[in-house]
């Protein structure tokens, strides 16, 4: 029985390498904005429980929790980008 001719293959050549887009590091207002926000939302927080609801905005009510968290939230988005 005829064998078979067998297929020539490619010697294997590796994609690629994707380059990996150097941005640098952070501007410099980055850190200060970050620590900022972070600590603007725990003085927020704090400030309305040591004043019994009335500061910083009393119309707002339970709301202001929700400033005060947020400020952190983004501060601590921010160190995700940190580099």
């Amino acid at each position: 029985m005829p064998e078979s001719k067998g297929r020539s293959k490619a010697t294997y050549t590796p994609p690629p390498r994707a380059k990996a887009a150097d941005k640098g590091p952070n501007p410099r207002w980055f850190v200060p904005v970050m620590l900022g926000l972070m600590v603007l939302g725990l003085l927020w927080v704090v400030t309305f429980y040591i004043t019994q609801q009335q500061f910083p905005v009393e119309s707002l009510g339970r709301w202001n929790l929700g400033i005060g968290f947020g400020l952190m939230l983004t501060g601590f988005m921010m160190t995700t980008r940190w580099r």
